[in-house]
């Protein structure tokens, strides 16, 4: 999470560090909507290629590749993996969500700890972890 703040130990932009991967091609990260209540925004946040935000808000969170946070989502202080869905009216706040994990619409994940504990592995310090084969259906 310290690579979202404004100056961090581990600098991505940093023009002396040379970083050396492999990246696959994808589209540019894309923000859509405009509309009032309907707006597809990022903040505090590093958005990855191939990710969309179609009318959802993210803010101090990381998201790899080909992520996608549906209409009236709101993802907070969040990491979520490659391939990952955060459903419409979804709410999801100090969670690491795995790759290829689809957060159903209409989830709050991170705003009841002892819900969430009964459903997915939560940290000592309240970060609630949601793998692949833990994901409930509604």
């Amino acid at each position: 999470m310290d690579l979202v703040s404004v100056s961090p130990v581990f600098n991505l932009y940093d023009a002396r560090w040379l970083i050396r991967t492999y990246q696959r091609q994808h589209p540019p990260a894309k923000f859509v909507f405009a509309e009032e209540k309907r707006m597809g925004i990022a903040l505090d946040s590093i958005v990855s290629m191939g990710s969309m935000i179609s009318g959802g808000r993210v803010q101090n969170s990381v998201l790899s590749h080909d992520v996608r946070v549906d209409c009236s989502a709101d993802v907070q202080s969040s990491i979520l993996f490659s391939h990952s869905k955060i459903g419409h009216h979804s709410r999801v706040r100090h969670a690491i969500i795995d790759r290829k994990v689809q957060i159903p619409p209409h989830s709050f994940i991170g705003y009841d700890i002892e819900e969430d504990r009964k459903k997915y592995h939560v940290t000592e310090t309240g970060i609630v972890v949601i793998v692949p084969e833990r994901i409930f259906e509604k």
